[in-house]
């Protein structure tokens, strides 16, 4: 008689609900509605239910727990996402990353210098907030560190993104400016923050919530970028209420599953001015009667905005095209 291979314990006895608040890769901290922690694993049938992340189970999630025969605990199940981020895995281009669910608010951290945060990468990480329905901010950190043309910057960035609809704030995580407008902010939000390697988060969440005492990078002399010292997702509680998720630094980000025909939603200025033009499935690339590129070239949209929005329709259009000739499995 063959034996069978990677058979899951049988589960016995549901625990109940609870929020996962800690993904270290290989368990997961769930925290019950009766505040008790657990330490839970996933079945291996549950990896590959169809989900196409390379983490089916995100920090944020609300799920069912049950104890299983072996006397471990389990996640059996996990609850509809009220929404969540999600970017294209590193080296894995047809896998998503889910970096948080069930949010109140996600907040880019990025730096005009060690390490520059490119209007790409901010355009990018805004883009996929409004594709998942997750209001978002952004955070200019490291602002005791700004000379005369860093602030000229830090202003146009500002006069930008607020005019767009998106708060923003100057902060210094070393020196504490700006922070209680920040701390205000987030008080009984979930907020995810997201941003490069070496931008200052964990130094942030350290200004933010006292005792805390992450672990804090140097940034490289030769490429100007910081060291992951995020090594795992997790939730930490804010003092006054609230809650911030910490994720490792990421180095890019890469949009997934965006239809060609939807990038404009994901752009506010692009998506209002797109109904004066003269075609409703108008790609804002030259096609007769277009609104958006008049008003990119009189200034009122953004050249650098423009740049990102025809930079994630081009890679849109790729995926749907490959998508197409891809044959079925």
């Amino acid at each position: 008689m063959s034996k069978k291979k990677n058979q899951s314990p049988v589960t016995s006895q549901t625990i109940g609900e609870g929020r996962v608040i800690r993904n270290t890769g290989s368990s997961y901290i769930v925290r019950l509605d009766s505040g008790e922690e657990l330490q839970c694993r996933i079945k291996g049938n549950f990896r590959i239910k169809g989900i196409r992340t390379t983490n089916p189970v995100a920090v944020g999630d609300i799920v069912t727990v049950a104890k299983a025969s072996d006397d471990a605990d389990y996640i059996t199940a996990i609850s509809p996402r009220t929404n969540y981020i999600i970017r294209r895995a590193s080296n894995l281009s047809k896998e998503s990353h889910i970096l948080a669910s069930n949010l109140d608010l996600a907040i880019l951290v990025a730096t005009l210098r060690e390490p520059v945060t490119t209007t790409t990468f901010i355009d990018r990480f805004l883009a996929t907030a409004e594709a998942y329905s997750v209001s978002a901010a952004l955070v200019l950190n490291k602002e005791d560190m700004w000379e005369d043309d860093d602030r000229e910057l830090a202003d146009a960035l500002k006069n930008l993104y607020t005019s767009i609809g998106y708060p923003v704030f100057f902060v210094s995580a070393t020196t504490g400016i700006g922070l209680n407008p920040l701390k205000e902010f987030i008080s009984n939000k979930i907020t995810l923050l997201v941003g490069n390697s070496g931008v200052g988060k964990s130094s942030l969440i350290n200004a933010l919530v006292p005792g805390t005492e992450l672990r804090t990078g140097e940034i490289s002399d030769i490429h100007h970028t910081g060291t992951h010292t995020t090594t795992f997702s997790e939730m930490i509680d804010l003092p006054g209420g609230g809650a911030v998720i910490d994720i490792p630094g990421v180095r890019g980000f890469g949009t997934i599953d965006f239809a060609p025909e939807e990038v404009g939603h994901f752009f506010p200025e692009i998506f209002r001015t797109s109904r004066d033009c003269r075609y409703s499935d108008c790609k804002h690339t030259g096609e007769p009667g277009c609104a958006v590129i008049p008003s990119v070239e009189e200034h009122y949209i953004s050249e650098s905005r423009y740049a990102s929005y025809l930079s994630i329709l081009e890679e849109a259009s790729e995926e749907a095209g490959a998508d197409k000739y891809r044959k079925p499995f």
